[in-house]
């Protein structure tokens, strides 16, 4: 195994580590990538309300917190607003779409979360787990489809695992931490609750990372002195926490246990909001207790499931050899990343809280999935060098494998990376009936153009048509403005198209001939349906009928 860096060695000035360079190169391809393809994401169905619900904010404090309409916006004061208002702000200064701006933000957010899981995975096990860490990320087509307008699920994730980045930094340096550590931590603790409640979950995390750092062999009474002057010590960070929280999140600042409150309201959410397990269709608060770990188990790439649970033995055998004291390190800081994947997920299923969308809500589990990854990958490398360099050869080139074809299912599944299935349920195809696929109707940036190359070909380019949509209004709207013959169909209008997502049989909503079908990895995703001569028989067939 590679020893872990850090453990209060002065930095070296040397040539850059190879894997270090990989992973500098992805850091940097990844943007190239982003303002490449930022164009093919549609707008999610939720926004529009997100966006006005920052700019609410905006207005609150630009009124002298006189303007209460934010604590009005149905429940959305339950969130921090940490993202749409900066979103807002940007679009305030900016001269660009609103909405590619949240996107870019948004999938900036995603760079800076795999960026935090490099810089995790390095400082437990070195270089190349840190590359690991980072390329098991980033061809994770749940959180990189996700980036493009998951607009808090992934920046939310993204402050958890730069939190957890810097609260290793802190722990290692008990009882003397840098400030500057200390100064990042608290900021990004308030990043992360300035856009959910559940970063909470951080404060138990920095107790569990004090117990971890505890001196070995534990003396009670040293121990205890141990602890309490590390509490301490992270009490002006989590100031620093509350404080940018509730300069997001004015809900919060009315009352000290408002955060704790939004947390049960969530636990308690019993809206009429379908979802799909295993073919079966469920309210959100009636789903099974295994439904978010089952959808982490099929929407996660298996080599990053496996690298995790390679992780968690190495670290109990590192644990139990004792062998050095950077082994049993990077066997407790193992720990913690596992701890910050199980608690979360071990609350979901002891207390069934509603959930839907798949594992959406849980996007913040998987930098530190893709951390364990990169650890365990990193460690079965080492210990097969061991035992013969062939060995780690071959196992070298079955992880690139791994990558290189997981790669190429993203390749083909673009733009809709996040309806990647791993071949536990068949992948796409198989999960395509069973599953929650585009809930978020993202197929409609392609819909509207497949709609009007068609309307092109029927060489009518001055006549309006009525669209309706399985859908938000907003979104169709956003992405038909630029031609403006395509109009929101109202139910006092019969609609002359329909577009609608095959999700949940969205699409069997309205008749119509099929005239477009959008397909990845051969399964139909969406349709673009034509109904004027079923309008016009209709409209034939009333006429004839004799008046009463």
């Amino acid at each position: 195994m590679s020893a872990p860096s850090g453990l209060h060695r002065p930095l070296r000035r040397g040539p850059l580590d190879p894997f270090d360079a990989c992973a500098l190169v992805l850091l940097v391809l990844l943007p190239v990538l982003i303002a490449w393809t930022i164009r093919d994401y549609s707008i999610s169905n939720d926004e529009p309300i997100q966006h006005q619900y920052g700019r609410l904010i905006l207005d609150y404090y630009a009124s002298g917190r006189a303007d209460h309409a934010l604590f009005r916006f149905g429940n959305l004061y339950l969130y921090g607003g940490l993202f749409d208002i900066v979103a807002a702000l940007l679009g305030a200064v900016i001269p660009a779409d609103e909405y590619v701006i949240r996107h870019v933000l948004c999938a900036a957010t995603g760079v800076g979360g795999i960026a935090a899981a490099w810089g995790t995975a390095r400082m437990i096990g070195g270089p190349r787990a840190g590359v690991l860490a980072a390329l098991s990320l980033a061809l994770c087509g749940t959180w990189l489809g996700a980036m493009f307008n998951h607009t808090k699920d992934i920046p939310f994730a993204a402050a958890m695992m730069g939190a957890t980045y810097f609260l290793l930094r802190v722990s290692r340096r008990l009882p003397r931490p840098q400030l500057s550590d200390l100064a990042l931590l608290g900021l990004l603790t308030g990043a992360a609750l300035g856009l959910r409640a559940i970063g909470l979950l951080l404060v138990p995390y920095a107790l569990a990372a004090i117990a971890l750092q505890l001196p070995r062999p534990l003396v009670p009474a040293a121990a205890l002195r141990f602890f309490g002057r590390s509490c301490v010590l992270f009490v002006p960070a989590f100031a620093l926490a509350y404080l940018a929280m509730i300069a997001a999140w004015p809900w919060a600042a009315l009352d000290l246990l408002n955060p704790v409150r939004a947390i049960f309201a969530f636990a308690g959410f019993d809206m009429p909001v379908k979802t799909l397990l295993d073919g079966q269709t469920y309210l959100m608060a009636t789903v099974p207790r295994h439904y978010v770990p089952l959808y982490l188990a099929i929407k996660l790439p298996l080599f990053l499931l496996s690298g995790a649970v390679l992780a968690v033995v190495f670290a109990a055998v590192q644990a139990s050899a004792r062998r050095s004291r950077a082994g049993e390190l990077r066997a407790r800081e193992t720990a913690l990343i596992a701890l910050a994947v199980l608690v979360p997920l071990t609350l979901q299923v002891v207390g069934r809280g509603p959930a839907f969308s798949g594992m959406r809500h849980f996007l913040f589990v998987v930098p530190p999935l893709a951390v364990l990854a990169g650890l365990g990958f990193d460690a079965m490398l080492g210990w097969l060098a061991t035992r013969g360099h062939a060995l780690a050869v071959g196992a070298a080139a079955a992880l690139a494998g791994s990558f290189v074809w997981t790669a190429s299912v993203l390749v083909r599944l673009h733009p809709y990376e996040h309806l990647y299935y791993n071949t536990m349920v068949g992948g796409l195809a198989g999960a395509a009936p069973r599953y929650d696929t585009d809930y978020w109707v993202n197929v409609m940036h392609e819909a509207v153009g497949r709609l009007e190359a068609f309307l092109d070909r029927e060489g009518t380019p001055a006549l309006t048509y009525r669209v309706a949509v399985c859908g938000e209004r907003l979104p169709f709207e956003w992405e038909a403005r630029s031609r403006r013959r395509l109009v929101w169909a109202t139910d006092a209008d019969p609609a002359d198209f329909f577009i609608a997502p095959t999700h949940m049989g969205c699409d069997k909503a309205l008749d119509g001939t099929v005239i477009a079908t959008i397909e990845r990895l051969g399964t139909p995703i969406g349709v673009v349906k034509d109904r004027r001569t079923l309008i016009a028989r209709q409209a034939m067939e009333g006429s004839q009928r004799p008046q009463k």
